[in-house]
């Protein structure tokens, strides 16, 4: 290692050290309590779960047995806060009823908080309601109650201008000047928002409804593509609680859904939401470094999802720079490691695995009657291997019978609740060689294909070994084998 590359890993640790400082200080609460009035029902097992970060949806509290009219007290630590949480009630009416959920969206940050609350009105605020003097869900009450009013009739002048049919016309035009005054008089209201409740967490949130600028007198490529241009304007990258928000993940998706109207085929999209990612994060690097690398952090994992490797190759540059506080960096590196590593034309990795009878084989050693094997990662509990499987299997069945192609199905179930899914599920695929891999996306087998999420194919030539093609769909796969 150079002493250049020493000097910007010290500097990466320690602008982590000091962000960490910076979030257990002026920008992170100490602890806090809330204490909760449960009221209406007969009891109820009382929930919070985190809406952002590690472990996102899954209980960090959990209380028992709270009885009408009891209170119960959840204390939230100070590494959560500030943030969005879920407070789940799963109540009973009656003793002898069963549990029956309800949930309730808050916001928690430097202030202690007391609810009382009727689980099966937990929504209604004449039953459900904070203490008086509450600042953070009051104000963001408040606040979208007034936004939603000014951006009515901003919502009809959109309409207006999307679908009149003479864009030339001087009522056409009068529309655009009357669109752009509410436009910018709404932004600056927004503004004026954020500046006087700077004090507050959810005042980070406001900025995700700035309305950005549109060209109405293109075609409605032209206005979209303007919107693109525009969509950063009213953001503020160097606010670092912008990553503790949910805001901000919904916010990318609308910028990424934008581009993908325009994807007409797969090689387009892929293109598309590359160049989606390297502006979003040419924007984000001015920013602070928590956000900078959350916003890699977002990319990465769009890119893993839809296995585009263009996106992870325009990913590497940003691993290098010691202000990009990335949590993903070792993920990244690894699965570009991986693209250099298989390709096609290299030997395919070797493991163990068993022949019809239970006879244990390696891979590179079953060399039976068909031209080709796949090896395919999956997860019997994965949504996208579901849809996967549903069109491989039965074109399998067409391929084996013309001695085409023998498959390696290597499962990265591991959990209690997914292996005895894999264990049933695999019944339904008998030609397929059934493989667990021990330890999921950490195990031998993973590791040495660099899988990192599922599913994943790799065609083989079965008498060389040797990688064929990389497979992204079933199209991809059909055409690797002449079919």
């Amino acid at each position: 290692m150079t002493s250049a590359t020493m000097g910007n890993r010290m500097k990466f640790y320690l602008i982590v050290l000091f962000c960490m400082f910076l979030l257990n200080t002026g920008l992170r609460a100490q602890g806090i309590n809330i204490k909760i009035h449960l009221r209406g029902v007969y009891n109820s097992k009382i929930s919070l779960l985190p809406m952002t970060g590690t472990n996102a949806l899954k209980p960090l509290v959990e209380k028992e047995g709270i009885k009408n009219e009891e209170v119960a007290v959840i204390s939230i630590p100070e590494d959560r806060l500030p943030g969005e949480f879920v407070l789940r009630f799963d109540y009973k009416q009656k003793e002898s009823s069963n549990p029956y959920p309800s949930e309730k969206r808050i916001v928690a940050y430097n202030q202690d908080l007391e609810l009382w609350v009727s689980p099966p009105y937990a929504n209604n605020q004449d039953s459900t309601y904070f203490q008086k003097d509450e600042r953070e869900n009051a104000l963001i009450a408040k606040f979208f109650k007034e936004s939603s009013k000014r951006k009515e009739q901003l919502g009809l002048l959109q309409n207006f201008l999307m679908n009149y049919d003479e864009p030339h016309s001087d009522f056409y035009k009068r529309g655009i000047h009357e669109y752009e005054k509410r436009r910018v008089e709404y932004n600056q209201w927004l503004e004026m928002q954020i500046n006087q409740n700077k004090g507050t967490f959810v005042s980070s949130s406001f900025r995700f409804q700035y309305v950005p600028k549109v060209d109405w007198k293109g075609s409605e490529t032209d206005r979209k593509w303007s919107l693109v241009a525009h969509y950063f304007d009213g953001m503020d990258f160097k606010d670092p609680l912008l990553i503790k928000t949910t805001g901000i993940k919904d916010w990318l998706n609308q910028y990424v859904n934008i581009y993908g109207t325009f994807s007409t085929t797969v090689a387009l999209r892929d293109s598309l939401f590359t160049l989606a990612g390297q502006r979003a994060i040419t924007h984000a690097c001015l920013g602070h470094p928590l956000v900078y690398g959350w916003v890699v952090d977002y990319f990465y994992n769009g890119y893993e999802s839809f296995n585009i490797a263009a996106g992870m190759k325009m990913l590497k540059p940003y691993l290098d720079d010691p202000n990009c506080l990335t949590s993903k960096r070792q993920a990244i590196e690894k699965r570009l490691q991986g693209m250099e590593t298989l390709t096609v034309g290299t030997l395919a990795p070797d493991f163990i695995s068993q022949d019809d009878k239970g006879n244990t084989i390696r891979f590179h050693d079953y060399k039976e009657n068909c031209r080709y094997k796949l090896v395919f990662f999956w997860s019997a509990d994965c949504n996208h291997c579901k849809e996967l499987v549903g069109k491989l299997y039965p074109l399998c069945e067409q391929w084996k019978n013309k001695n085409l192609m023998d498959v390696f199905a290597i499962s990265v179930d591991e959990t209690k609740t997914e292996i005895p899914i894999w264990e049933k599920t695999k019944g339904l695929y008998p030609l397929w060689k059934h493989i667990r891999a021990k330890g999921g996306i950490n195990s031998k087998e993973a590791s040495a294909y660099f899988i990192l999420s599922t599913p994943v194919m790799i065609l083989v030539d079965s008498q060389t070994n040797k990688i064929i093609a990389l497979p992204e769909n079933i199209e991809q796969l059909s055409k690797a084998i002449g079919e």
